[in-house]
């Protein structure tokens, strides 16, 4: 999706080299392979061993004792077992199954060129699968059969189990578009092509693995995981914060968007354009959940803490706030643009907020023939979900407080990463629409926060 939910058309051989250049190039692939490895481990420490602090060296002639250290923990306390490895994958399994078999709204996603205009068939039924695990994990651990307390007490299995089966379907895609023949903007390089991938939309008979992954398994397993941080507060010092409540309210929110609005999600940049490579599948699979948990895990790793009550209101209201913006944002662009296809449904699942569908909105006609939507919160920034989304980012770490930054590294890896994104899409739009884009920022002069910048 560009800067104004417009998809762009496939591009030419040879985009996703220029695409890796913008990561530093093949070392810079290489670099970020190594990191999004040693990054999930060094905050499983952090929280389990260190008091929330980053783990690190007492000066150089320490390191090498460190590392042996930081190593004997992890084969101590994150070698994969019977029981992880069953876990994870029954996982996977029951929401492979639920998405594959559940009643649902089926949507088109758009023209892919390079298959001829090829129209692929999806099927929405996120927001029952999402229910029926709420369902089933509820059912489990209140009857004691699978308590959720013992997925924190086996974080670290499960980390390095999740890490090892997102590494090894990563290479099973890349050999499988290979020997399938589906390969896709290939640049000649193995590296860059396992990163980037080879396969558009890999697929096992109705399910979609890309759209599964990226939905399904990262958002449902990262509420979870916070469930399991909160049942392990709770047995261990028999109470629930309110920190914790509200980690379970942000990523109960943010996982039940994604569900409820997966309709719109066939048509964004991701599902569309993006192959199935290592970057999607590692992250969808175990860096999104197990990193993006950290502030839930930090909470439940200390005693039980409150913060004042102005400052625990002020973090509530920074979240609802942001959340409703986010949502209705989101909400109105993806609306409108599936009005225009003609694939609009009406939805009624849980929450419907006010002003989340425009009538006859403002648009921009483009000598391309594309609407540009400068109307609702669009008439405010172009990147104003963004705004919201850091604002979310950023609650999660207030309301561990101060005393750490480990809580706050999330946000400021996605205010990174949602800069450059943005840096990206404006080049992109520019070229896309030439002089119509000038109209649209003399319409729309804001990029991410309202009258600021």
């Amino acid at each position: 999706m560009d800067e104004t939910g417009e998809s762009e058309p496939e591009r030419q051989p040879g985009h996703d080299e220029e695409h890796v250049q913008e990561f530093g190039g093949r070392l810079g692939v290489l670099g970020i392979l190594v990191a999004s490895h040693l990054l999930p481990f060094t905050m499983w420490l952090a929280w389990r061993f260190h008091d929330g602090a980053a783990p690190h060296p007492d000066g150089l002639g320490d390191l090498v004792p460190w590392i042996g250290r930081m190593a004997g923990l992890i084969a101590d306390h994150a070698t994969p077992t019977a029981s992880s490895v069953g876990v994870y994958l029954g996982f996977l399994a029951l929401q492979a199954l639920l998405a594959a078999t559940l009643p649902g709204i089926r949507i088109q996603g758009l023209p892919i060129p390079s298959e001829g205009g090829r129209q692929l068939t999806y099927l929405c039924n996120g927001i029952w699968a999402w229910y029926a695990t709420l369902a089933g994990v509820a059912a489990l651990h209140l009857t004691g059969t699978f308590r959720l307390e013992w997925v924190a007490e086996h974080f670290g299995e499960l980390l390095t189990t999740a890490m090892i089966v997102a590494d090894l379907v990563a290479v099973a895609v890349y050999v499988g578009a290979f020997l399938a023949r589906t390969t896709h903007r290939m640049s000649g390089d193995h590296l860059v092509d396992f990163f980037m991938g080879a396969w558009l939309n890999p697929r096992i008979g109705p399910l979609d693995l890309k759209m599964w992954a990226e939905i399904r398994v990262s958002w449902m397993l990262l509420f979870l995981l916070t469930a399991s941080a909160a049942a392990w507060q709770v047995a261990q010092h028999g109470a629930l914060s309110t920190p914790m409540i509200f980690m379970l309210v942000a990523h109960g929110l943010y996982a039940n968007a994604c569900m409820k609005g997966e309709e719109c999600i066939p048509t964004t940049w991701d599902i569309f354009y993006e192959k199935w490579g290592w970057m999607l599948v590692y992250w969808n699979l175990a860096g999104v959940p197990f990193v993006y948990c950290f502030s839930s895990f930090w909470i439940a790793s200390r005693p039980p803490f409150e913060h004042g009550v102005p400052y625990t209101i002020l973090c509530f209201v920074l979240l609802f706030c942001a959340y409703y913006v986010w949502d209705t944002a989101q909400s109105q662009r993806n609306r409108f643009r599936m009005r225009e296809r003609g694939t609009y449904v009406k939805r009624l699942a849980f929450p419907q907020l006010p002003w989340g569908t425009l009538t006859n909105p403002r648009v921009i006609t483009t000598k391309a023939g594309s609407k540009l939507l400068i109307d609702g919160w669009w008439a405010y920034a172009r990147k104003i979900h963004y705004t919201a989304d850091i604002v979310m980012a950023l609650t999660w770490g207030l309301i561990t407080g101060f005393t750490h930054v480990l809580p706050y590294l999330y946000a400021a890896f996605f205010l990174v990463m949602i800069t450059h994104r943005a840096t990206r899409d404006i080049a992109r739009c520019r070229r896309k629409y030439g002089d119509d884009w000038d109209r649209y920022t003399k319409e729309v002069p804001w990029l991410l926060v309202p009258y600021v910048f």
